[in-house]
């Protein structure tokens, strides 16, 4: 492949060419997506880790929600106290989840003066053992063997050239970008297979931080969509597009256009298989690629 320059007077051939090879691949059918983060898992149904017993009721929905919506791989879950029985520590900054639970509290009937049990709702805090702990050994946590990460120069150059972004922290099991607070969240390189797709997904996370409202205010922090809907999943369309944009500008988009291509075939079928989303949904590609790599202002609508 020839040397690509990030620049304005190539910038827009190389979005085309890679948009066209997108849609190529998406009109000839893309293999099944697979995670580039190894040793991925899912928690389980949510269970003290002290006890082994699972929680009930409300808690179950409480403990597992909060589990799918933070990425938490353990389903194991222990309140403070424990944590520091087992020799353990919370995080630094990691706030609690809520269980609740009905207690029997005895009191005398006012007017008989007979002694009855009244329920009274009270509650709880508890931590993720694995995500939100230092220290504690969990049954479910996730094996891999880490690889031997090794930088790409043209690729860290776009991420530290990212002039105003998001801080970006390291650790943990999923990648996200977290509106509220402008920041991003992503695995250690070594947890990622490839290098390559290491940087393909910083890239993505990096994409929806342009949607912020002291950026290109796509309306991410201010009126966020819901997880499904039709705008949620352009905006995944947008981010995956210019992660393959910023993948092309630094060469290593033959290594991970087509894991990029099944990603965004699975939020074109969310979509009713709109094949030409990919296409309107370039332009606002464009614009994000254009601002990480500093080149803002010269995007056309």
């Amino acid at each position: 492949m020839s040397t690509v320059s990030p620049s304005r007077s190539t910038s827009f051939d190389v979005y085309q060419v890679i948009t066209d090879q997108v849609v190529t691949m998406l009109d000839q059918g893309v293999a099944p997506w697979r995670s580039p983060i190894l040793g991925r898992s899912s928690a389980g149904y949510p269970k003290n880790l002290n006890t082994g017993k699972a929680y009930r009721g409300i808690n179950t929905f409480l403990l597992g929600f909060t589990a799918y919506a933070k990425g938490y791989e353990s389903s194991y879950w222990l309140t403070f106290n424990q944590v520091k029985e087992r020799g353990g520590n919370v995080k630094k900054g990691e706030k609690s989840s809520m269980v609740v639970f009905w207690k029997q509290y005895e009191t005398k009937d006012r007017q008989t003066g007979e002694d009855v049990k009244l329920p009274v709702l009270r509650y709880y805090n508890v931590f993720n053992a694995l995500a939100q702990c230092d220290g504690i050994e969990v049954p479910d946590k996730a094996t891999y063997t880490p690889t031997d990460f090794v930088p790409l120069d043209a690729a860290a150059a776009i991420v530290a050239g990212y002039a105003g972004g998001p801080v970006v922290h390291h650790g943990g099991a999923s990648a996200y970008w977290r509106s509220s607070t402008d920041e991003v969240q992503i695995p250690e390189p070594s947890r990622f297979a490839t290098g390559e797709e290491y940087y393909s997904t910083l890239f993505h996370e990096l994409a929806h931080s342009t949607g912020h409202s002291s950026r290109l205010d796509r309306k991410l922090d201010t009126a966020p969509n819901a997880f499904g809907s039709l705008d949620y999943g352009k905006e995944e369309l947008i981010a995956e597009m210019t992660a393959a944009f910023l993948s092309g500008h630094c060469e290593i988009a033959p290594m991970t256009l087509a894991n990029q291509a099944a990603y965004l075939a699975g939020w074109i079928k969310t979509i009713k298989q709109d094949k030409k989303l990919i296409v309107s949904s370039a332009g606002a590609a464009q614009r994000a690629a254009d601002w990480i790599l500093g080149q803002r202002g010269t995007s056309g609508e």
